[in-house]
């Protein structure tokens, strides 16, 4: 059973790997992870805010007095916010890449180009195998167009290209206006490979403290529906590998996510909640359900369900999103009558001409 895959330039053994998570803060568990047979390990990431915190901290000490720059300190998180600086960041990267022999990725999030980015060649020199992009950015700003904002995000991308020379990876957001333009645009900017999708942090209200809660929710499966969406639109336009990331905690989930066109899949919530050994559950899954359905290979599997067969996706997306409001009924109600192939989610795989 051939379960490899290329992802970011690498032949990896499987496509399951941790995703962005504190996890890499402990090399006890990093090692966990090799053990259970990460195909790479995606390192947490550092933020813009934490990069040009450090910049500004060091301008105001030889250039300005201290007292110079409250209002602008005032707006970054407390140092002791973050589990790791700038400077133990890379350290903890170092250290990481020593200890494991599969590929290491680190990972920046910010929203805006600028010299922060310079730290993606020192994550290069630390020992980085590639770096993921992430582009975590709420647009509030009424005078900020979508147009604006893309372009802002592949400057990113091509000037993070021209400061490393290992791949880069984007982890978008699903809320572009327009996706397959974007991550199209993306590819031409540069990009070695898109991650979908960042899971934006949610808040909630306190009602009694009249204070903003701020809580993050695991992932379940019900999540992974709007990737396997992208999954089988992009990757039926784009030549560039795909990742999900979101929503991948059972065997069946990842057969999905191969099956719409993803060639590696980040899991997270599930390792979180299970310990790092499931990695090894989810990729002897798959090697089961593939020998119970006679797949030889993972390049045999993917893609099988995505939209490469449809000329006009949208119209697509359109006739299945009218089909199941019209065909809805309550529980309990008299049956409505649908077809079985009404609901189905994609095109059928069309067999091989030989």
């Amino acid at each position: 059973m051939d379960l490899s895959t290329v992802y970011l330039g690498f032949r990896l053994p499987h496509p399951f790997m941790p995703g962005a998570s504190p996890m890499v803060d402990s090399l006890d568990t990093v090692r966990r992870l090799e053990d259970a047979g990460a195909a790479a390990i995606v390192m947490h990431s550092l933020f813009e805010e934490q990069v040009l915190q450090e910049q500004v901290a060091t301008t105001s000490i030889f250039e300005s007095p201290a007292e110079s720059f409250p209002e602008a300190l005032s707006y970054f998180p407390e140092p002791d916010e973050f589990a790791l600086g700038p400077e133990e960041y890379l350290h903890q990267l170092a250290l990481v890449r020593e200890a494991v022999d599969v590929p290491v990725f680190a990972s920046l999030n910010g929203i805006a180009g600028g010299h922060w980015l310079e730290y993606a060649w020192v994550m290069q020199e630390a020992g980085a195998d590639g770096i993921e992009l992430n582009t975590y950015q709420l647009a509030t700003d009424p005078t900020q167009t979508a147009e604006m904002i893309e372009r802002q995000v592949a400057a990113m991308v091509m000037e993070l290209k021209e400061k490393v020379q290992v791949p880069v990876a984007v982890k978008l957001s699903p809320f572009y206006t327009a996706t397959a333009n974007f991550a199209r645009r993306l590819e031409r900017a540069g990009a070695d490979a898109l991650v979908l999708f960042n899971r934006f942090y949610q808040a909630d209200i306190d009602v009694e403290a009249l204070e903003v809660e701020r809580t993050l929710h695991l992932s379940d499966s019900s999540e992974l529906l709007l990737r396997l969406r992208w999954l089988a639109i992009l990757s039926s336009q784009l030549e560039l590998p795909l990742a999900v990331s979101g929503g991948v905690h059972e065997p069946v989930d990842a057969v999905k996510a191969l099956m719409s066109g993803a060639h590696a899949i980040q899991v997270v919530s599930a390792l979180l909640e299970r310990g790092p050994e499931y990695l090894a559950t989810l990729r002897r899954g798959l090697e089961e359900w593939m020998e119970e359905h006679r797949y030889a290979s993972l390049a045999e599997l993917r893609g099988t369900m995505n939209l490469a067969r449809c000329p006009d996706p949208a119209a697509y997306e359109r006739a299945n999103y009218m089909r199941i409001l019209q065909g809805y009924r309550p529980p309990g109600a008299p049956d409505a009558g649908v077809e079985a192939g009404d609901l189905d989610l994609g095109p059928r795989p069309v067999p091989d001409p030989d």
